[in-house]
């Protein structure tokens, strides 16, 4: 069992930068696949992000790719979404998924998740 913790987030303004955290605990949880997903008000939830339990491997959606950047500190089991060059597009609930498959990252399958934190980007 694996207990997933998001902060970060907030109100920003277009182009600016926001950095997201997601705090893990429990069993094992460096070793982890740990995603980020978004979902926005009326639309479906959709990938942003993935990064191997290694770190060595990360995956971003094209609509973020070149602005966001995922990373993981394991000795803090803390898993980051650096985002740059905001949009207002990007606003929505922004949470933090794990598995304990390390193959689940190529299949950005995950059977824990977070609450999640709003980010709103205003133009």
């Amino acid at each position: 069992q694996v207990q997933l913790v998001e902060s970060g987030g907030g109100l920003v303004q277009a182009g600016g930068s926001l950095r997201l955290s997601c705090a893990a605990s429990g069993r094992t949880p460096s070793r982890y696949a740990m995603g980020w997903f978004r979902q926005a008000p009326g639309k479906e939830r959709e990938f942003v992000a993935a990064i191997s339990w290694g770190g060595g491997n990360t995956d971003m959606s094209a609509a973020v790719k070149g602005r966001f950047t995922i990373s993981r500190d394991n000795a803090k089991n803390t898993v980051y979404l650096q985002m740059n060059s905001l949009k207002p597009e990007d606003t929505a609930v922004y949470s933090c998924a794990a598995d304990p498959n390390p193959s689940n990252y190529y299949t950005r399958t995950y059977n824990y998740w977070g609450q999640g934190t709003q980010v709103t980007v205003s133009s």
